[in-house]
Protein backbone atom coordinates (compact mmCIF):
# COMPACT_ATOMS: atom_id res chain seq x y z
CA UNK A 1 0.00 0.00 0.00
CA UNK A 2 1.41 3.54 -1.14
CA UNK A 3 1.20 5.81 1.91
CA UNK A 4 -0.99 8.73 1.62
CA UNK A 5 0.66 12.02 0.12
CA UNK A 6 1.07 15.44 1.35
CA UNK A 7 -1.04 17.94 -0.59
CA UNK A 8 1.16 18.42 -4.13
CA UNK A 9 1.36 22.51 -3.00
CA UNK A 10 3.54 21.26 0.00
CA UNK A 11 5.76 18.66 -2.11
CA UNK A 12 6.56 20.63 -5.35
CA UNK A 13 9.51 22.46 -3.92
CA UNK A 14 11.44 23.48 -6.66
CA UNK A 15 15.51 24.78 -7.20
CA UNK A 16 15.52 27.66 -9.33
CA UNK A 17 18.59 25.96 -11.01
CA UNK A 18 20.83 23.02 -11.35
CA UNK A 19 24.27 23.13 -9.50
CA UNK A 20 25.61 19.97 -10.72
CA UNK A 21 24.62 17.91 -13.89
CA UNK A 22 25.61 14.61 -13.31
CA UNK A 23 24.78 13.41 -17.25
CA UNK A 24 27.26 16.32 -18.40
CA UNK A 25 30.33 14.86 -16.22
CA UNK A 26 31.94 11.45 -17.71
CA UNK A 27 32.66 10.80 -14.18
CA UNK A 28 29.52 9.89 -13.35
CA UNK A 29 28.06 7.89 -16.35
CA UNK A 30 29.42 4.48 -14.83
CA UNK A 31 28.45 3.35 -11.47
CA UNK A 32 28.72 4.09 -8.54
CA UNK A 33 31.02 7.25 -9.66
CA UNK A 34 32.40 8.11 -6.80
CA UNK A 35 34.42 11.29 -6.59
CA UNK A 36 36.78 12.53 -3.42
CA UNK A 37 34.48 14.81 -1.53
CA UNK A 38 35.69 17.53 0.94
CA UNK A 39 34.60 17.60 4.02
CA UNK A 40 33.99 21.57 4.27
CA UNK A 41 31.27 20.69 1.23
CA UNK A 42 29.49 18.22 2.63
CA UNK A 43 26.71 19.72 4.08
CA UNK A 44 25.12 22.62 2.40
CA UNK A 45 22.43 25.13 2.61
CA UNK A 46 20.95 26.21 -0.99
CA UNK A 47 18.17 28.28 -2.37
CA UNK A 48 16.02 25.82 -1.71
CA UNK A 49 16.45 25.28 2.30
CA UNK A 50 13.13 27.14 3.48
CA UNK A 51 10.72 25.56 0.90
CA UNK A 52 12.65 21.95 1.71
CA UNK A 53 12.46 22.62 5.15
CA UNK A 54 9.01 23.87 5.71
CA UNK A 55 8.15 19.90 4.27
CA UNK A 56 10.81 18.32 6.30
CA UNK A 57 8.61 19.73 9.44
CA UNK A 58 5.51 18.79 8.25
CA UNK A 59 6.54 15.46 7.27
CA UNK A 60 8.43 14.65 10.60
CA UNK A 61 5.23 16.02 12.62
CA UNK A 62 2.55 14.51 10.60
CA UNK A 63 4.08 10.92 9.25
CA UNK A 64 6.89 10.18 11.79
CA UNK A 65 6.72 6.23 10.86
CA UNK A 66 7.08 6.92 7.41
CA UNK A 67 10.38 9.20 7.38
CA UNK A 68 12.04 7.50 10.50
CA UNK A 69 13.64 4.30 11.37
CA UNK A 70 16.09 3.53 13.73
CA UNK A 71 17.55 -0.18 14.99
CA UNK A 72 18.42 -0.39 18.24
CA UNK A 73 21.75 -1.31 17.17
CA UNK A 74 22.25 1.92 15.21
CA UNK A 75 21.63 4.64 17.89
CA UNK A 76 25.35 5.09 18.64
CA UNK A 77 26.29 5.50 15.18
CA UNK A 78 23.53 7.86 14.73
CA UNK A 79 24.27 9.81 18.44
CA UNK A 80 27.99 9.99 16.74
CA UNK A 81 26.55 11.56 13.59
CA UNK A 82 24.33 13.82 15.10
CA UNK A 83 26.90 15.43 17.54
CA UNK A 84 29.34 15.64 14.32
CA UNK A 85 27.27 17.54 12.30
CA UNK A 86 26.20 20.26 15.10
CA UNK A 87 29.80 21.04 15.61
CA UNK A 88 29.41 22.08 11.72
CA UNK A 89 26.24 24.13 11.90
CA UNK A 90 27.56 27.26 12.79
CA UNK A 91 30.01 27.33 9.32
CA UNK A 92 26.34 26.95 7.80
CA UNK A 93 25.03 30.34 9.39
CA UNK A 94 22.83 28.45 11.97
CA UNK A 95 22.84 30.13 15.24
CA UNK A 96 23.08 28.75 19.05
CA UNK A 97 20.20 29.85 21.09
CA UNK A 98 18.97 29.11 24.43
CA UNK A 99 19.86 25.65 24.12
CA UNK A 100 18.10 25.69 21.11
CA UNK A 101 19.65 25.77 17.21
CA UNK A 102 18.61 29.27 15.15
CA UNK A 103 18.16 27.84 11.42
CA UNK A 104 18.85 29.52 8.35
CA UNK A 105 15.15 30.25 7.88
CA UNK A 106 14.68 31.68 11.24
CA UNK A 107 12.95 28.47 12.53
CA UNK A 108 14.32 27.04 16.45
CA UNK A 109 14.96 23.38 16.96
CA UNK A 110 15.63 21.97 19.83
CA UNK A 111 18.00 18.79 20.08
CA UNK A 112 16.67 15.93 21.40
CA UNK A 113 19.48 13.54 21.81
CA UNK A 114 16.56 10.41 22.15
CA UNK A 115 15.82 11.23 18.58
CA UNK A 116 19.02 12.33 16.99
CA UNK A 117 17.92 11.32 13.27
CA UNK A 118 14.62 13.44 13.69
CA UNK A 119 17.08 15.98 15.01
CA UNK A 120 18.97 15.82 11.86
CA UNK A 121 15.71 15.79 9.42
CA UNK A 122 14.70 19.20 11.33
CA UNK A 123 18.09 20.95 10.91
CA UNK A 124 19.06 20.11 6.74
CA UNK A 125 18.07 19.50 4.20
CA UNK A 126 19.38 16.18 3.66
CA UNK A 127 18.19 13.02 4.42
CA UNK A 128 20.89 10.70 6.70
CA UNK A 129 20.98 6.61 5.92
CA UNK A 130 23.33 4.84 8.28
CA UNK A 131 24.68 1.51 6.76
CA UNK A 132 26.49 -0.90 8.92
CA UNK A 133 28.51 -4.01 8.70
CA UNK A 134 26.47 -7.30 9.97
CA UNK A 135 29.49 -9.43 9.60
CA UNK A 136 28.45 -11.29 7.17
CA UNK A 137 30.47 -8.81 4.71
CA UNK A 138 27.52 -6.51 3.30
CA UNK A 139 26.35 -3.22 4.52
CA UNK A 140 22.37 -2.62 5.93
CA UNK A 141 20.70 -0.17 5.79
CA UNK A 142 20.12 -0.08 10.18
CA UNK A 143 18.69 3.85 10.67
CA UNK A 144 17.15 6.69 8.50
CA UNK A 145 15.79 10.24 8.37
CA UNK A 146 14.34 10.29 4.52
CA UNK A 147 11.55 12.39 4.05
CA UNK A 148 12.47 13.40 0.14
CA UNK A 149 12.30 9.01 -1.07
CA UNK A 150 12.42 8.97 -4.80
CA UNK A 151 10.34 5.98 -5.48
CA UNK A 152 11.09 3.98 -2.33
CA UNK A 153 9.49 2.85 0.90
CA UNK A 154 12.32 3.29 4.23
CA UNK A 155 10.60 0.00 5.72
CA UNK A 156 10.49 -1.48 3.10
CA UNK A 157 13.99 -1.27 2.72
CA UNK A 158 14.80 -1.19 6.52
CA UNK A 159 17.69 -4.00 7.44
CA UNK A 160 18.34 -4.88 3.52
CA UNK A 161 22.00 -5.44 2.66
CA UNK A 162 23.14 -3.33 -0.41
CA UNK A 163 22.37 -5.13 -3.38
CA UNK A 164 18.72 -6.23 -2.12
CA UNK A 165 17.82 -2.58 -1.70
CA UNK A 166 18.90 -1.63 -5.13
CA UNK A 167 17.43 -4.95 -7.08
CA UNK A 168 15.06 -3.21 -8.73
CA UNK A 169 17.44 -0.78 -10.43
CA UNK A 170 18.46 -2.51 -13.79
CA UNK A 171 21.64 -1.00 -13.84
CA UNK A 172 22.68 -2.51 -10.65
CA UNK A 173 24.37 -5.20 -11.93
CA UNK A 174 25.89 -7.85 -9.65
CA UNK A 175 29.37 -7.04 -10.94
CA UNK A 176 28.04 -3.30 -9.80
CA UNK A 177 27.10 -4.68 -6.28
CA UNK A 178 30.43 -5.98 -6.28
CA UNK A 179 32.09 -2.91 -6.73
CA UNK A 180 29.59 -0.72 -4.16
CA UNK A 181 30.78 -3.25 -1.38
CA UNK A 182 34.04 -2.80 -2.01
CA UNK A 183 33.61 0.95 -1.87
CA UNK A 184 31.71 0.69 1.62
CA UNK A 185 34.17 -0.97 3.14
CA UNK A 186 37.29 1.09 1.70
CA UNK A 187 35.34 4.23 2.68
CA UNK A 188 37.34 6.07 5.38
CA UNK A 189 36.95 8.81 8.15
CA UNK A 190 39.47 10.82 6.34
CA UNK A 191 39.05 10.57 2.78
CA UNK A 192 34.75 10.37 2.38
CA UNK A 193 33.47 10.33 -1.39
CA UNK A 194 30.17 11.82 -3.26
CA UNK A 195 28.35 10.99 -6.25
CA UNK A 196 25.80 12.16 -8.23
CA UNK A 197 22.73 10.94 -9.84
CA UNK A 198 19.19 12.27 -11.68
CA UNK A 199 17.03 11.54 -13.87
CA UNK A 200 13.77 12.68 -15.11
CA UNK A 201 10.11 13.00 -12.75
CA UNK A 202 7.07 14.00 -13.05
CA UNK A 203 7.18 13.46 -8.58
CA UNK A 204 7.27 15.71 -5.93
CA UNK A 205 10.08 15.44 -3.03
CA UNK A 206 8.07 12.88 -1.06
CA UNK A 207 7.45 10.39 -3.67
CA UNK A 208 7.06 7.08 -1.26
CA UNK A 209 6.65 4.03 -3.62
CA UNK A 210 6.49 0.26 -2.97
CA UNK A 211 8.76 -2.17 -5.08
CA UNK A 212 6.42 -3.06 -8.28
CA UNK A 213 4.31 -0.09 -8.18
CA UNK A 214 2.95 0.21 -11.45
CA UNK A 215 3.60 3.29 -13.19
CA UNK A 216 0.40 4.67 -13.50
CA UNK A 217 1.03 7.74 -14.88
CA UNK A 218 2.97 6.72 -18.04
CA UNK A 219 1.05 8.91 -20.35
CA UNK A 220 1.71 12.28 -18.39
CA UNK A 221 4.88 14.73 -19.35
CA UNK A 222 7.83 14.33 -17.24
CA UNK A 223 8.06 18.07 -15.91
CA UNK A 224 11.37 18.15 -13.76
CA UNK A 225 14.74 16.59 -13.43
CA UNK A 226 15.83 15.31 -10.17
CA UNK A 227 19.08 14.55 -9.08
CA UNK A 228 20.42 13.76 -5.47
CA UNK A 229 24.00 14.58 -4.36
CA UNK A 230 25.16 11.57 -2.60
CA UNK A 231 27.75 11.37 -0.14
CA UNK A 232 29.52 8.63 1.99
CA UNK A 233 31.13 9.38 5.17
CA UNK A 234 32.79 6.93 7.50
CA UNK A 235 32.07 7.82 11.27
CA UNK A 236 35.48 7.41 13.65
CA UNK A 237 34.03 5.90 16.04
CA UNK A 238 31.20 3.67 15.34
CA UNK A 239 32.81 2.60 12.26
CA UNK A 240 29.45 2.92 10.46
CA UNK A 241 28.78 4.58 7.08
CA UNK A 242 26.80 7.75 6.50
CA UNK A 243 25.10 8.16 3.18
CA UNK A 244 23.63 11.67 2.78
CA UNK A 245 21.07 12.78 0.05
CA UNK A 246 20.75 16.49 -0.77
CA UNK A 247 17.91 16.13 -3.36
CA UNK A 248 17.21 18.85 -6.30
CA UNK A 249 14.34 19.12 -8.21
CA UNK A 250 14.77 21.36 -11.08
CA UNK A 251 12.11 21.94 -13.53
CA UNK A 252 13.18 21.11 -17.03
CA UNK A 253 13.40 24.88 -18.36
CA UNK A 254 15.42 25.87 -15.80
CA UNK A 255 18.34 23.94 -17.03
CA UNK A 256 21.60 26.04 -18.48
CA UNK A 257 21.62 25.78 -22.56
CA UNK A 258 25.06 23.54 -21.72
CA UNK A 259 22.85 21.63 -19.50
CA UNK A 260 20.26 21.12 -22.15
CA UNK A 261 22.55 20.42 -24.59
CA UNK A 262 24.72 17.90 -22.52
CA UNK A 263 21.28 15.99 -21.95
CA UNK A 264 19.95 15.47 -25.45
CA UNK A 265 23.36 14.45 -26.32
CA UNK A 266 23.12 12.02 -23.04
CA UNK A 267 19.72 10.77 -22.21
CA UNK A 268 19.11 10.41 -18.46
CA UNK A 269 16.26 7.24 -17.26
CA UNK A 270 12.34 8.66 -16.30
CA UNK A 271 11.11 7.47 -13.43
CA UNK A 272 7.26 8.31 -11.60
Amino acid sequence: MVPAGIPDGMTVVLHPSLPFAPWADPRCRRLPGVMPLAMDDWLQVDAAYGGQMALRDRLIAERPDDVHALWPDAVPAASELLQGVLGRLPGLGFGAAGGQWLRPDGARVTVDAAQPLMTLGRLLQNDFCILQNDGSGEHRLTGAILCFPAGWLLHQKLGMPLARMHAPISRYSDDTARRVQRLMDAVRPEAPLWRANAHRSRSPLFNPLPEGHPHDKAHLPMLYVRSERQCLIRLPLTRAVVFTIHTYLVRLEDLTSEQAAALAAHPVHSSP
